[in-house]
């Protein structure tokens, strides 16, 4: 089993930033792809971008640019440094585990954590 925490949502102004972290306990995440996912009210769930086992990485194209995922497997730990924030950014973003390589369906994900709230204010 693996846990996840997401963590660093907040009130950001248009233009501003953040930084996600996704804290991983239970196991290491070296052997699991890592993803971000987010969630705006009375939307699906929506692929924002994902890290393979090597570091690459791959992105939804509407956050391609201002977004990126690193990983530090030593801390199990990913992260999603959101740049350049737009109200429609707006949601609740998971991050998700998955054996072995990256998917940008959400129902492949074996583990979720439980989510962060982020809100861009215009």
């Amino acid at each position: 089993q693996v846990q996840l925490v997401e963590s660093g949502g907040g009130l950001v102004q248009a233009g501003g930033s953040l930084r996600l972290s996704c804290a991983a306990s239970g196991r290491t995440l070296s052997s699991y792809a890592m993803a971000w996912f987010r969630q705006a009210p009375g939307k699906e769930r929506q692929f924002v971008g994902g890290i393979s086992l090597s570091g690459s990485t791959s992105y939804a194209d509407s956050v391609e640019g201002r977004f990126t995922i690193s990983r530090d497997n030593d801390k199990n730990t990913v992260y999603l440094q959101m740049n350049s924030l737009k109200p429609e950014d707006t949601a609740v973003y998971y991050c998700a585990a998955r054996w072995r390589a990256v998917a940008t369906i959400s129902p492949y994900y074996d583990y979720w954590g439980q989510g962060t709230q982020v809100t861009v204010s215009s």
